[in-house]
């Protein structure tokens, strides 16, 4: 690895198993299991594999908002996958999604397991079979698809770009740093524009564009990620803070935005969820605590 601007690439690039920074240690050039480990399956019809990260929080907020409309058959059991140790390696989580990446979700509820990967596709999923967040009407339902499929393309440019050249290489560099910064405020700066005449992402409804956009988008707003709000000025997008705002403020939101969480203030952490009085004994901890 070097930091000189007269790198010359090999004819054949090779391994370096010191490359990664931060995450050099679960980074591979390769798919597949590392080692054998079945998948734990709960008592509940949906079984979720997943980590507090940006893209594990649009499910558990998903989730949360399904079972706060009365849809019983949105409960589930949340696993905690810890990626820093490489349990995306492990047989059963690659069985249910050979990508390796969080959040896997296995649907129980039919005779036939279901398996469901990539956060775009299962929040569809979930709102296809349970028919709310994304709405019927042909003009709503495809804009709210391309809103969730803009996230989709975008955010790789805010965490795998800026993120990583921000705050997880080993050493800062000025061209990638501006180069995805510059990105992520233009994005930033699309979504101020439509949240200037817009309640939220799509339209006057709240949808699972939001769920997918507000973990990213509304965590960098809110401050939450890379310790870049100063460096990116987001203050400055006062449309995407009112509405990072009140995204925010949901009880359901609230609430998937802890599950599978392991950083942060430990009572604001809820690693497995199995129930929804797990919540509960949670927030009487974090009274405990306060005493």
């Amino acid at each position: 690895m070097t930091d000189t601007p007269d790198y010359t690439p090999p004819k054949v690039w090779t391994w370096n198993k010191a490359n990664g920074g931060r995450f050099a240690n679960i980074n591979r050039p390769i798919a597949g299991p590392t080692h054998d480990k079945d998948l734990p399956v709960g008592r509940h019809p949906l079984q979720l594999y997943s980590l507090g990260t940006p893209n594990g929080v649009k499910i558990t907020i998903m989730l949360e908002e399904l079972l706060a409309l009365g849809h019983a058959g949105a409960e589930y059991d949340a696993w905690l996958i810890r990626i820093g140790e490489g349990d995306q390696f492990g047989s059963g989580f690659v069985a249910a999604n050979p990508n390796s990446k969080i959040p896997a979700l296995v649907d129980r509820s039919g005779p036939t397991p279901i398996r469901v990967f990539e956060s775009g596709a299962i929040l569809v999923y979930l709102a296809e079979k349970f028919g709310a967040f994304l709405p019927a009407e042909s003009a709503a339902r495809a804009e709210t698809l391309s809103w969730l499929f803009w996230q989709m393309g975008s955010a790789p440019y805010l965490g795998g770009g800026f993120g990583h050249f921000y705050a997880y290489a080993p050493f800062k560099m000025e061209y990638p740093i501006d180069r995805f910064a510059m990105e992520v405020k233009r994005q930033l700066d699309v979504l101020d524009r439509r949240l200037a005449e817009n309640a939220f992402i799509a339209g006057p409804d709240y949808t699972i564009a939001d769920m997918a956009i507000w973990p990213w988008y509304g965590g960098l707003a809110k401050g939450w990620l890379y310790g870049a709000a100063e460096f990116l000025d987001v203050a400055a997008y006062r449309h995407v803070q009112r509405w990072a705002e009140a995204i925010g403020e949901r009880p359901a939101v609230r609430r998937g935005r802890m599950v599978n969480r392991v950083q942060g203030e430990a009572s604001s952490q809820l690693h497995e969820r199995h129930d929804a009085s797990d919540f509960e004994t949670r927030t009487q901890d974090k009274l405990k605590a306060a005493e």
